[in-house]
């Protein structure tokens, strides 16, 4: 699809994409090498340009130059051309905001291979296994995950990333990754009523109980989350080529499911949830009528 793509060169927007689309003209090469007399191209000399700029920058594998000019609803473009070397990020914290705060987990998978980071063991391996991508993928990574790492890590994030939060939302996916994951219909089985706040009671009931199931448990929660954004990205790729003439042509197929190095204990998760979560959720609520 990158290659399709005009609206990253300045001067070509939607608009004039769609209407270079409409004319015949629907890729790179048709901008270099065909006849454009009888065709309704303004600023022909910036498309060239733009486009041997766009060639050139492909060919040395950059992504950051068409990711720096494509607004975040398109920037899933770059994704077919830059998929070999992708990670697929995501971290859990301790629930705190402030000095207080520090990652627990880290969880990258490139499509191939889990990877996995944690707190006083090998979170700092992370900061050299990271640097051997060009693109990252997360869901929300914009606004939390990678300022996080870049705070906590001083981690320097040189590449692409796709921010998958935007592009969902543009399909109307909505309601943070789990609700995407929900109206794709993801099943995450026994980890169904796990979330943010659950992993902070995980991380402390490994620490203070020295429980290793709870940090296993921790971690297959976060390592589904990194794998489950390979399969986000392909849909929400594949359903953006549905608004472009390109989706027979470029579709992807549905990856396979990704083995999870690690199981969830479901006593853990049921002591953890009559413990801590029933008793908030067993309170009497007071209506706003009551009020």
């Amino acid at each position: 699809m990158l290659r399709n793509t005009f609206c990253h060169i300045k001067g070509i927007g939607p608009k004039s994409e769609q209407s270079l689309w409409a004319q015949g003209i629907l890729n790179w090469n048709d901008v270099l090498y065909t006849e454009h007399g009888d065709l309704d191209i303004r600023n022909l000399e910036t498309l060239i340009v733009g486009v041997r700029e766009s060639l050139d920058h492909l060919e040395r594998r950059d992504p950051n130059f068409f990711a720096e000019s494509l607004h975040s609803n398109d920037i899933w473009r770059i994704f077919n051309q830059f998929r070999d070397s992708v990670a697929y990020l995501d971290i859990e914290t301790n629930g705190l905001a402030g000095p207080g705060e520090f990652i627990t987990t880290i969880s990258m998978f490139d499509g191939v291979s889990v990877n996995y980071y944690i707190r006083d063991y090998n979170l700092f391996q992370f900061r050299e296994d990271v640097q051997k991508y060009k693109l990252i993928v997360t869901y929300n990574g914009k606004c939390f995950d990678l300022p996080v790492i870049q705070k906590h890590l001083g981690v320097r994030f040189n590449q692409a990333h796709i921010d998958l939060r935007f592009v969902l939302s543009s399909l109307g996916y909505k309601g943070g990754l789990k609700g995407c994951e929900k109206m794709m219909g993801i099943d995450r089985g026994e980890l169904t009523d796990v979330n943010g706040y659950f992993a902070v009671l995980l991380w402390n009931e490994y620490r203070k109980r020295t429980n290793v199931k709870a940090l296993e448990t921790l971690l297959a929660y976060n390592v589904l989350d990194a794998v489950n954004l390979e399969y986000l990205m392909v849909r929400a790729y594949n359903e953006k080529l549905l608004e472009t003439p390109f989706a027979k042509e470029h579709e992807l197929p549905l990856p396979s499911p990704v083995e999870n190095p690690f199981e969830p204990d479901p006593e853990i998760i049921d002591r953890l949830r009559k413990k801590y979560i029933l008793r908030y959720e067993d309170l009497p609520r007071v209506t706003t009528a009551q009020r």
